[in-house]
């Protein structure tokens, strides 16, 4: 059986999915490593196709258990560590709207706001086809989603679904792939205050940094 008792390492790239990764293992407060690795070539390494095929970041390594997808690597950190309350109660009611807005945002809204950013979104009469169904419904129901939250999505308690929101709000709003709405900024501005959030952000922002650093250094060399 799978060893999940053991360290955790972290696979990631600074300017990729893996912030919203390492912001919820700031919000987990335990030690973790760090692997950074590069597009095009440690990602698609052997040493690194043997945890996820895919080839891509983030991926997270627990003892002998590989978890990958960031969704999946919030929710399944919040069941490691239920000490940190970043999930609600199984089989409460918090707990359906828990798993509602995770895969609500891995699912619709991920893949409209890809499709935003590529224009390619399903025309009108091609919507049924697609998960997301309309541009406008997916926006719509989140907004409605935020605007109702006390103060946040599963109620009183903060949790890796308004973590895992947040993130995609602060990633898709700036480049245009969310529409920026009042409640919107209102739901993400307080997370983007989270000490949590704050260290991470901090860290792959000196990683980016130390990156360009480096890949300015090779280029003047070639």
């Amino acid at each position: 059986m799978p060893n999940s008792s053991g360290p955790l390492t972290f696979y990631t790239h600074p300017q990729s999915r893996g912030r919203t990764a390492r912001w919820m293992l700031e919000e987990c407060g335990v030690p973790y490593d760090t692997v950074v690795l590069e597009y095009g070539t440690t990602m698609k390494a052997p040493a690194y196709l043997a945890i996820n095929p895919m080839g891509k970041v983030p991926a997270l390594q627990h003892g002998d258990v590989v978890v990958t997808e960031v969704a999946a690597i919030c929710a399944y950190l919040a069941d490691v560590f239920p000490e940190k309350g970043l999930a609600p109660p199984a089989g409460s009611p918090q707990r359906a709207a828990y798993y509602r807005w995770l895969f609500f945002s891995a699912g619709p809204l991920e893949t409209a706001a890809t499709a935003k950013a590529l224009n390619l979104l399903a025309p009108a009469e091609r919507a049924v086809m697609v998960g997301y169904g309309r541009y406008a419904d997916v926006m719509d129901t989140l907004e409605h989603a935020v605007a109702q939250a006390r103060p946040f999505l599963c109620g009183d308690a903060f949790t890796a679904a308004d973590l895992y929101v947040g993130a995609h709000l602060n990633w898709g709003m700036p480049f245009g792939s969310i529409e920026r709405r009042p409640a919107f900024e209102a739901f993400v501005q307080p997370l983007l205050q989270r000490p949590a959030y704050l260290r991470a952000a901090a860290i792959d922002d000196a990683l980016a940094a130390a990156s360009a650093v480096n890949a300015n250094a090779n280029g003047a060399s070639d």
